[in-house]
């Protein structure tokens, strides 16, 4: 009798199954779209030209400085707070060491493998990218462009130094590095990671400050403009303001004359901004929107 119900039971449970559609298969993680920022960066021969040019313009600046017959004179940076004016680098005696001071993540590596985890669908965790700066340094690519310029500043007399705010291991950003072929980092000489100024800040005022004491800094390069300046990075300013402190004055007359900046739309401070914020009055238009006078200059001469 036992059985005879089983039996039953298991019938009436394989013609339900019958009755009920099949359940749709997975779609592959390969076949789906990877964000439009990462297609970009990682993916598209624009971002490979547009890291290049940087690479190669920052070369040929560096090189054409170290060749000057003259008493070297640091780039500007921000120290403390703000931006510091260039400096002589010599004590009247001894002259220090030229370098370049670069930033690591998507400025002389793409960290390939750990945004192919998050483009699966996984959200950014602390103890995700603690593993990822561990374990990881197999899985990254060199910036276009990087292996290249580095072996032309060193060949130069120039020394790269690694400016990060990686935290948790030492040994797993220089291993990274070195699987990048971007040559050999050392910790606290040739590169300096978040908190070895003493501080838990993100800002690398205090880094820079460390790194000048030894070295004359004649460019710095990085992907976020706090790898130029703290400042820029104030949380008190708008993404209005902080474009307008990049693009005008001074500090405009750095990009190419010893600041060089990296793309990067897929992370960072520069992913800020409502809509009215991106699109100030003025800048909104829709296909019912009353067409304006023509600006004045247009009516010049009439």
């Amino acid at each position: 009798m036992i059985r005879t119900g089983l039996l039953s039971l298991a019938a009436v449970a394989l013609a339900a199954c019958a009755t009920m559609p099949a359940p749709e298969p997975e779609v592959p993680l390969a076949s789906t779209d990877a964000p439009d920022s990462m297609q970009w960066l990682y993916g598209s021969g624009e971002a490979a030209g547009a890291s290049i040019q940087a690479w190669r313009n920052l070369a040929d600046y560096a090189i054409a400085r170290s060749r000057e017959r003259r008493v070297p004179q640091s780039v500007a940076m921000g120290i403390g707070g703000s931006v510091a004016e260039p400096q002589l680098c010599s004590d009247g005696d001894t002259i220090k060491p030229l370098a370049v001071v670069f930033d690591v993540d998507e400025t002389v590596i793409l960290n390939k493998g750990y945004e192919y985890f998050l483009a699966g669908g996984h959200e950014y965790s602390r103890e995700s990218w603690k593993l990822w700066e561990e374990t990881g340094f197999n899985y990254v690519k060199p910036v276009p462009g990087a292996v290249t310029g580095l072996r032309r500043l060193r060949e130069a007399g120039i020394t790269p130094v690694f400016n990060t705010n990686r935290q948790y291991s030492p040994e797993g950003a220089a291993a990274a590095i070195a699987v990048a072929g971007l040559g050999e980092a050392v910790h606290l000489d040739t590169l300096f990671l978040r908190g070895d100024d003493g501080t838990d800040s993100g800002g690398k005022d205090g880094r820079r400050a460390l790194i000048a004491e030894r070295y004359c800094i004649v460019a710095l390069a990085g992907d976020n403009l706090g790898d130029f300046a703290d400042v820029f990075n104030d949380d008190a300013l708008a993404p209005s303001a902080r474009r307008e402190l990049a693009a005008r004055g001074d500090l405009a007359q750095l990009w190419g004359n010893g600041w060089f900046v990296l793309p990067n739309p897929v992370y960072g401070d520069s992913l800020k901004g409502s809509i009215d914020e991106v699109f100030p009055e003025g800048m909104r238009w829709t296909p019912e929107t009353v067409p304006s006078d023509a600006p004045a200059i247009m009516n010049e001469g009439n």
